[in-house]
């Protein structure tokens, strides 16, 4: 199997301290797991990630800036990992984890595959969309391998999780080699990077992101479908951070879609935040 090839031999005892982990974090159920891959194929995922070029896609956000995307045409060996990832047995590793039964894949990919981050990128802290625009499943989970070797602190770019409602920090989790982050995806699971990258030059921040769905959820979990919401959790320096990474965005669009298409995407905002309805998925 290649399962077999991909991933250490696992024992109960260790599914059983992952599954601990997880059911131990509040507010929201996460884990991370070191040394998740075996290592030769981990090293093989590292010697065949891609340097971002026009062929990943890249798209300027008010509160997401130089994050590269990268959903097709795979080398051979990150193309077994998504087909890994994607597999029943995984699928069964993943649900005995976390305990969420009719876990789903994602053929597409959508808003995950590649990601990589250059100098001075950052994704601001967040809620990820909670239905898929195609499918209409339910998002439940999210699962991100890094792929980054001698990470410093000060290269910034931990993995952020929050308490919203205390306003607290929960976990500040370095993006290393071979780490796998499970966290569940719901209304309170806010989390993002938000500090700009400060890396030398010939670095990125390197992951491979999988998001997984079932189809249906307990009516007490059902919010209102809606894309990314975030919040801001950097002070001055993040709304200083977020004006500039504006700006930017306004002139992607206005180059790629003109002046009337951009008028019209901030009206559709603005009627909805005074509506009081999050943002619109899709």
């Amino acid at each position: 199997m290649l399962e077999e090839m991909i991933i250490p031999k696992l024992d109960i005892h260790q599914i059983d301290r992952w599954r601990s982990a997880w059911n131990a974090a509040k507010p929201f159920r996460f884990v991370v797991i070191d040394n998740f891959l075996e290592e030769r194929f981990a090293e093989a995922l590292l010697r065949e990630y891609p340097p971002a070029d026009p062929a990943w896609t890249s798209i300027t956000y008010t509160h997401q800036k130089k994050k590269f995307t990268l959903t097709r045409d795979f080398p051979p060996n990150i193309s077994d990992f998504f087909v890994m990832s994607a597999s029943q047995e995984f699928l069964d590793l993943i649900s005995q984890i976390t305990g969420i039964g009719g876990l789903l894949a994602d053929s597409e990919l959508l808003g995950g595959g590649c990601h990589q981050i250059v100098n001075g990128g950052f994704l601001d802290v967040h809620i990820d969309f909670n239905v898929h625009s195609v499918t209409r499943n339910h998002r439940r989970l999210n699962a991100i391998l890094y792929l980054n070797k001698d990470w410093e602190e000060e290269y910034a770019g931990f993995l952020e999780l929050w308490d919203m409602q205390r306003k607290v920090r929960i976990a500040n989790i370095a993006p290393l080699f071979n780490r796998l982050v499970i966290f569940e995806t719901n209304e309170i699971s806010y989390h993002g990077h938000p500090v700009p990258l400060n890396i030398p030059d010939g670095m990125s921040r390197k992951s491979l992101a999988v998001y997984y769905y079932t189809s249906d959820r307990k009516a007490e979990q059902v919010a209102p479908e809606h894309n990314t919401v975030y919040i801001q959790t950097t002070g001055v320096t993040g709304y200083v951070k977020t004006a500039i990474s504006s700006l930017v965005a306004a002139k992607e669009r206005i180059v790629h879609n003109g002046m009337r298409q951009l008028a019209s995407q901030l009206k559709t905002k603005v009627i909805r935040r005074m509506n009081g309805l999050p943002p619109q998925n899709g």
